[in-house]
């Protein structure tokens, strides 16, 4: 259960060769995943004057960052996991999948590869900036915060029941394209309120890049409480033990 199997981990875990190895698969699946989906909004600029914010650019973002997830996922999934989120590591490491040390290797790849993917956008777009995240007219900050957490809450329990749960079984297969799908959805959602980050990692690189901080601790806070709220409801309730009879798994209808 949450807490009581909660690891911190062993100091020396920070320098084993597999946690390292699974910190730069972090490294490279959210560079794929910032690329594609920051990319798509600087070419959807580019192609139609600044229209990434039009209803034909939320449609765009939605199905770029969908796509783009679905790989960055798959990619890293027998490494490290494929978590390609802060938010993600964290609500693991709150049901007890992932320990502190790792989560903290994680989290400096993810950051690093988000800060990356957009250094190297300017770089081949001559100088263009990835846009950080920002609040559309009308919505305050603690109206973002609790977007935030709703949209969290459907990713990271969508990891939890399609990757972490130990009774997955052959759902598994879809996870990437499931968590894909629900990121691509809440875009659609969110999108035109705060960005519909989800990801702290993918609001850090922007802001790096751009120097742009405002309200950015929306993209953290929000995040991290959806996805500690998705790990304790699914351990608590569908992966502690029962005392009830499962219902058989297979249909005979």
């Amino acid at each position: 259960m949450p807490f009581t199997s909660v690891a911190f981990g062993n100091p020396a875990e920070a320098g084993q060769p597999e946690a390292l190895k699974a910190a730069l698969a972090e490294f490279i699946s959210v560079l794929i995943f910032v690329f594609a989906g920051e990319g798509s909004g600087m070419a959807f600029n580019k192609l139609t004057d600044n229209g990434s914010s039009t209803p034909a650019g939320l449609v765009a973002a939605s199905l770029a960052h969908a796509f783009g997830l679905f790989v960055a996922v798959s990619v890293g999934a027998n490494i490290s996991g494929g978590h390609v989120n802060p938010a993600v590591t964290f609500g693991a490491f709150v049901g007890g999948h992932i320990t502190l040390i790792r989560s903290i290797l994680y989290w400096v790849g993810q950051l690093l590869g988000s800060v990356v993917a957009c250094l190297l956008l300017k770089l081949a777009t001559g100088g263009l900036e990835t846009s950080a995240f920002s609040l559309s007219t009308g919505v305050g900050a603690w109206n973002a915060v609790v977007l935030e957490i709703v949209m969290t809450f459907g990713l990271v329990y969508t990891v939890y029941a399609t990757a972490l749960d130990p009774k997955k079984g052959n759902v598994g297969i879809i996870a990437p394209i499931a968590i894909g799908f629900i990121v691509g959805a809440n875009i659609l959602a969110g999108g035109a309120f705060d960005g519909a980050s989800m990801n702290p990692a993918v609001s850090f690189g922007p802001a790096v890049v751009s120097w742009t901080w405002d309200n950015h601790w929306v993209y953290w806070l929000g995040p991290f409480i959806g996805a500690a709220i998705a790990a304790l409801v699914y351990e608590l309730l569908f992966i502690a033990p029962s005392t009830h009879e499962p219902l058989p798994s297979s249909s005979e209808y």
